[in-house]
């Protein structure tokens, strides 16, 4: 037989020619895909190069060649099976075509639908990378809060249009009838996802209020952490003990919400219990020289309060309270550890003595004392 004639010889509805030209287009498809996907993405990168400040063509590269070279793959082999009769053409499909036909090509729309979507979604992150750059030159918090929302806002949308477009092209759902059809049928789901939903709206409101912002320090309810993550129904706060809190949005926004990081300053409190042995003039000498020495720190605010508050059994009570300028933690810690230093010193220095509050000490009828532990019949020297 000549090539020719060869080429020319059919079984299962298609000569050998078809099956070779499809072959070649398949071996194409297969062995360039990632040569096209590069060269595509190269020339969709020239178009946007100026809109992609501090994203590098190779970052862009990264994003989209996986998902391009699958894309390119699968219309391969579509170009290669029109050569054939066999799968059929979509303007073919009836319901008289036999089941493995009409089966296998709307899994190739499948296939297609899902390749595109996943390019939407390497987009998506693409356009949160430049976002991420710009934000870096920037101050505000707010962006480091606003970006994961809206990826995973765009996200969500980029999926519900992948789905609709599923159910229209490849199960042939009329998807305008089915929106409209689920105005009765939305109530019960409304219902049904009621938390979901008020959580949803909840964190709109805290993107459009403004409460707090991602770094924050807040404390709603018994939980007190910073602010890592808002997402479309909780926000995530990280606490002291270092473990992971979920809130739902809703209590975010319900309870009562103290933002500590958007405080000016910290406010230390205490009582100084000086013992009975202390006089009057040491304490006149401890309350002003203990005031001068709070004072004298730069980070001290003049709001500085020390007075004789309290004359009780136990011990004659100073109040102290002042407030530290800083909002970071460290540095309000060190502060006050100095100025209790300070104030020991100059409690020393005036030869005062603190009161030993750990052991009551009872004179007894007979001479002897109850220390709290052990009665004795030792006398009080």
């Amino acid at each position: 037989m000549s090539l020719q004639e060869i080429l020319h010889y059919r079984f299962l509805g298609n000569n050998v020619g078809a099956y070779l030209t499809c072959l070649v287009l398949l071996l194409f498809g297969y062995l360039f895909k990632t040569l096209l996907s590069r060269l595509l993405s190269k020339l969709v990168f020239r178009f946007i190069r100026k809109r992609a400040e501090g994203v590098s063509e190779e970052q862009f590269q990264a994003l989209l060649i996986q998902p391009v070279s699958i894309v390119v793959f699968f219309v391969t082999i579509y170009l290669a099976f029109q050569v054939l009769d066999y799968p059929v053409r979509s303007s073919e499909i009836t319901k008289h075509e036999p089941w493995p036909q009409v089966a296998l090509f709307r899994l190739y729309q499948v296939a297609i639908i899902t390749g595109v979507a996943w390019i939407a979604l390497r987009v998506v992150d693409f356009m949160v990378l430049v976002f991420r750059r710009r934000a870096e030159t920037h101050t505000s918090r707010l962006n480091d809060q606003l970006i994961p929302f809206a990826k995973d806002l765009l996200k969500v949308l980029v999926m519900t249009m992948a789905f609709l477009v599923l159910l229209s092209k490849v199960f042939g759902v009329n998807v305008t009838a089915l929106i409209g059809g689920l105005g009765i049928g939305g109530l019960a789901v409304a219902f049904a996802a009621k938390e979901s939903l008020e959580n949803l709206i909840a964190s709109f409101t805290i993107f459009l209020d403004r409460p707090f912002a991602v770094g924050d320090l807040v404390e709603v309810g018994a939980v007190t952490g910073t602010v890592e993550k808002v997402g479309f129904r909780s926000t995530r706060l990280r606490t002291a003990e270092k473990s992971y809190v979920t809130v739902p949005n809703k209590s975010m926004i319900d309870k009562p919400l103290d933002n500590l990081s958007l405080r000016t300053a910290r406010r230390v409190n205490f009582t100084l219990a000086l013992s009975h042995a202390t006089s009057s003039q040491q304490l006149h000498q401890i309350v002003e020289k203990g005031k001068h020495a709070i004072e004298d720190n730069p980070l001290v605010t003049k709001e500085v309060q020390i007075q004789f508050s309290a004359l009780t059994p136990a011990a004659k009570e100073i109040t102290v309270q002042y407030f530290v300028e800083t909002t970071n933690y460290d540095e309000y810690l060190a502060v006050k550890e100095e100025l209790n230093y300070r104030l020991v010193e100059v409690v020393e220095a005036a030869g005062g003595g603190f009161a030993s509050t750990g052991t009551t000490v009872v004179q007894l009828a007979g001479g002897g004392r109850f220390d709290g532990l052990n009665p004795t019949n030792t006398p009080v020297v």
